[in-house]
């Protein structure tokens, strides 16, 4: 058997256990509101032999495939994390293009079939001062465009760190309060007042955050709201996430008691 027949039969049986895959998650639930860690870019540009920014560059493209995944299991809400402050002190050069990665994606979103046609409202959440003024026109032109769109949300964390997120929130609901001492502003401090100022406020929790690149830890993402969701961990690198990859994501979570500390 030459080369080309097996990769012919490997492809045909991967599509045969796709669609069983699909067949069977079709039966269960999906959920509400899916995290992405969209982590393996630069690990997939120095297997390949690119430079980093390709690397970036194709797990931009990717994310269109796998928001259609989405949409498909009627999936609501995606949240996605594309930049921490801590990628920001790597060489600057590569920061800098990866910059650029996030800009042009913003302006694709824009216009994206996918976006369009399933209709992703965007929203871009973190510490978006550090961004460059081009990035911030960029994810202010693409929020404006998919204003109008209210079927399904897509949140895209960036400059974004969970540590950073919950002391702001502290700190926006300690400002609101009134007290004639400190020991009473403390005490008066309850879980929903961080809640109700968290970049997130008014969407549910994840209810499943995954993954990949093989990493099994969360790094600072979405750490107040993930309290109670299901995680995923996948070893693929995020470009090359297959649709069966996704698949058997969605197929644990919904093979898992959610008891939510019950």
């Amino acid at each position: 058997m030459n080369y080309n027949s097996y990769d012919l039969i490997q492809k045909f049986l991967y599509y045969l256990y796709e669609k069983r895959l699909s067949r069977e998650i079709r039966k269960g639930s999906a959920p509400t509101h899916l995290g992405l860690i969209l982590d393996g870019n630069r690990r997939y540009a120095m297997e390949m032999g690119f430079e980093v920014a390709d690397g970036h560059r194709e797990g931009a493209r990717r994310l269109d495939e796998v928001l259609q995944w989405c949409a498909d299991l009627d999936i609501k809400i995606v949240t996605v994390w594309v930049l921490s402050p801590e990628n920001c002190q790597r060489n600057q050069d590569e920061v800098e293009a990866l910059f650029k990665v996030i800009r042009d994606k913003m302006d694709d979103l824009s216009h994206n079939h996918v976006i369009a046609k399933n209709k992703f409202k965007v929203k871009a959440f973190g510490n978006l001062d550090m961004l460059p003024a081009d990035v911030r026109k960029a994810i202010d032109g693409c929020e404006k465009a998919t204003s109008t769109h209210k079927r399904r949300m897509l949140n895209i964390a960036v400059g974004y760190g969970g540590r950073e997120e919950i002391v702001e929130a502290t700190k926006k609901a300690l400002a609101e309060k009134k007290a004639s001492s400190t020991e009473e502003l403390v005490d008066s401090l309850t879980v929903e007042d961080i809640t109700n100022h968290l970049y997130t406020c008014g969407i549910p929790d994840p209810d499943l955050i995954i993954r990949t690149s093989g990493e099994i830890r969360l790094s600072g993402f979405l750490l107040w709201q993930s309290a109670y969701s299901e995680f995923y961990f996948c070893d693929a690198l995020w470009p090359l996430f297959r649709k069966v990859d996704f698949l058997r994501a969605i197929r644990s979570y919904q093979h898992r008691d959610r008891r939510f500390g019950k």
